[in-house]
């Protein structure tokens, strides 16, 4: 189960000597603090542009003395305004409660891609400082359905997020702290003082470094609190439903069958068409990187798909890849992305020379195949159409320059704001733009770019809900289009919860079914019907089918009845994922990928010896921790609490254990990068689960449970 990962450009990868020095007005006192970064990626600006003052940068030369970096503030941290919305806790928090803890602010909004990316690199802070840091996102929302406070807690299960969220939808903690983009992060040390703050997706080891020295420095003056937070994590008591967020959803008129991406289960559903009878489940339901067959085969939260024969085309938007499923031989393969999230923009023009499985894609949230072979992506992350030939088996931009806009020109000189959703007729490449709230078409036969839905000015803050002709309509972060033979199209209205109609010829728009505010969950007609945050759609045969992301359904639109229904799959069972996670020892762990032969050790003070062999060239990855993590059956193997998760930052690493006994099961779930430096430089990850049987005895020879594991390339 080994996924590909390359970076690449290695070298670009490295920590400031020092961190850049600004001068920051913080609650109307100014004073000079430093960033956390200097290297952070691009970001959403915001509608207030509140400025901090003019930055000064502070640069050694190669020869300055190497001097300890200032972890401390100067300037109290503001207090949480009262009458916020908490989730993930059961009370507010205060700054005072949080004294002896490093806090760090994410300022975001859930439908900016920048703020998405960092949910996993923030999880991997968390992963590394359970008891030492806690990380509060601070939700100012840009559009006004994303400051309804339900909405927010939708969005916090379906991405995962652990730590607690307030709904700062007026803006109270931005304004304290002066954010001025999404997403914005403030850093406060233990003391409550704040220390730094920096917008953009900055890079995990900057992050690291930084909380790593304040954790440090802090523990050596006795004043760290590591006594774990009481979390009440949203959701954590919901039943389980046959799908989880379904972002996407692909009718096969011809072949009669309907593809769903069931997201958050990480897998694809194909059901019959007409009785919704689930004919077949493509990937093993938990996230990861995996080709295989349909049972091994993991995605990580797949979004669009695309149809051409017995290949099924898909975005498994959290993977950065294109996989291709083989309907005939039921098998997954990759055929572009490595896994890696890759750089902001690639310029267009000509194609790019290196192979579609070594280029680093960034969130792929739509495909669509068009003529002569080609697959359209919409690459959400660079804000930009690519376009995969499938024959040549070569990727090239295609639409836009990159920035984030809405700026109609030729089509490489288009500017897009974080395409979503495709649908290609007769030369003409329609798109859902989500972040600039229309709908846009990439005219291959003129060359140009133009808008038929939502607002015709250079912003990314107009939108509402208003029908009308293009300049006069309004919408508001459209996921998805799809065109009909009568040669209208159809959109979801995503966050205006409804489904409208669009006029090519016309350019106007209409509202058809649901009734917009707040989301809810109704069948009927165009007056009662309601959807919750829908994220895609697909015709067939005078219905729409419409992912209901929100309320975990598909539901199905009669165009010529005007009503709308909900599918009910007559075996459900064939959708439950099975109990996939072993409860050992109060910790979860993932089934067993390597179950090695027992083992007799003696009861005493002993050691697990963990010993990889890599691949020649090959050495462990010094930008980003490895890491396994140990768990048991029963109460024969006891450890250290630190020592549950340990670094691997060596080929052998040997780890404390107290072993009485008895017999019982070790667990060790490796997550292991590794890299190959020079011209041909690439980096992987091999992630497995050992599960190793112990019998444990007085006076039995040997004190060490072994683990040997020789990592084996994927193909290339």
């Amino acid at each position: 189960m080994l996924a590909m990962l390359k970076r690449r450009r290695l070298s670009a990868i490295t920590l400031p000597a020092i961190l850049v020095v600004t001068a920051l007005a913080l609650a109307g006192c100014a004073t000079r603090t430093p960033t956390i970064t200097d290297l952070s990626g691009d970001g959403d600006t915001s509608p207030t542009q509140a400025q901090s003052e003019e930055a000064t940068e502070e640069t050694p030369s190669p020869d300055s003395e190497v001097r300890t970096p200032v972890v401390e503030g100067t300037v109290p941290a503001p207090e949480f305004p009262t009458g916020l919305d908490w989730i993930n806790v059961d009370a507010p928090l205060t700054m005072e409660a949080l004294r002896g803890k490093v806090v760090l602010l994410d300022f975001w909004t859930y439908g900016c891609i920048n703020c998405i990316h960092m949910i996993p690199v923030l999880a991997q802070l968390e992963d590394k400082y359970p008891d030492e840091l806690v990380i509060i996102g601070v939700h100012s929302a840009k559009f006004a359905n994303e400051g309804q406070t339900e909405n927010i807690r939708q969005i916090v299960q379906r991405y995962g997020i652990r730590h607690p969220v307030i709904n700062d939808d007026q803006f109270a903690v931005w304004q304290l702290y002066r954010a001025n983009a999404w997403p914005s992060y403030a850093l406060i040390d233990p003391r409550g003082h704040f220390y730094a703050m920096d917008t953009g997706e900055i890079p995990f080891e900057l992050l690291d470094r930084v909380v790593g020295e304040m954790v440090a420095f802090f523990d050596s003056t006795g004043e760290l609190d590591r006594s774990p937070l009481e979390l009440d994590p949203e959701g954590s008591g919901d039943p389980a439903t046959p799908l989880r967020f379904p972002g996407k959803v692909l009718a096969d008129e011809a072949g009669g069958r309907l593809f769903i991406a069931d997201s958050n289960h990480h897998r694809i559903v194909i059901a019959d068409l007409t009785t919704y009878e689930v004919l077949d489940v493509v990937g093993a339901g938990r996230a990861g990187l995996e080709d295989g067959d349909f049972e091994t085969a993991r995605f990580n939260t797949p979004q669009g798909m695309a149809l051409d024969g017995d290949t099924l085309y898909v975005a498994d938007t959290n993977n950065h890849a294109i996989r291709a499923v083989d309907l005939s031989t039921q098998t997954v393969t990759t055929i572009a992305g490595t896994g890696m999230r890759g750089d902001l923009f690639t310029s267009g023009g000509t194609p790019i020379p290196d192979a579609p499985t070594t280029v680093d894609l960034r969130s792929p949230w739509d495909v669509e195949l068009g003529e002569d072979g080609l697959l359209y992506i919409a690459m959400a992350g660079t804000h930009q159409i690519w376009a995969l030939d499938l024959e040549a088996d070569q990727l090239e931009v295609v639409v836009g320059d990159g920035r984030e806009a809405l700026l109609n020109y030729t089509l490489l000189l288009s500017e897009l704001a974080q395409p979503s959703g495709l649908y290609y007729a007769d030369g003409l490449l329609y798109f859902a733009d989500s972040e600039s709230s229309s709908i846009r078409v990439a005219d291959f036969t003129t060359g140009v770019v133009r808008t038929l839905a939502g607002p015709l000015e250079n912003t990314l803050f107009d939108f509402g809900d208003v029908d009308g002709p293009v300049g006069v309509s309004r919408i508001q972060h459209p996921l998805d289009v799809v065109g009909t033979p009568e040669g209208l199209l159809y959109i979801v209205d995503t966050y205006n919860n409804k489904v409208k109609r669009v006029n090519p010829a016309t350019s106007q728009t209409t509202s058809v079914f649901g009734l917009g505010e707040t989301g809810g969950f109704r069948d009927g007609d165009s007056g009662t019907a309601q959807f919750d945050e829908p994220g895609g759609l697909d015709y067939a045969d005078g219905r729409l089918y419409v992912a209901d992301t929100n309320n975990h359904a598909i539901r199905v639109i009669d165009l010529a009845a005007g009503e709308v229904s909900t599918v009910a799959f007559p075996n459900p069972e064939a959708l439950r994922i099975e109990e996939d996670v072993l409860v050992v020892g109060g910790n979860q762990t993932a089934d067993p990928d390597v179950v090695l032969p027992e083992q007799t050790v003696a009861a005493s003070a002993g050691q697990i010896v963990l010993a990889l062999t890599l691949p020649e060239g090959f050495t462990i990855n010094s930008l980003i921790d490895s890491f396994v993590t140990f768990s048991s059956d029963g109460d024969h193997i006891l450890f250290n609490e630190d020592d549950l998760t340990s670094v691997v930052d060596e080929t052998t690493i040997r780890v404390p254990v107290e072993l009485t006994a008895g017999e019982d099961t070790l667990y060790a779930d490796l997550t292991l990068y590794y890299c190959r430096y020079g011209e041909e430089g690439i980096c992987l990850i091999d992630t497995e689960v050992f599960e190793v049987p112990l019998d444990i005895q007085p006076g039995a020879a040997g004190d060490e449970v072994v683990i040997e594991h020789a990592v084996e390339l994927p193909e290339l």
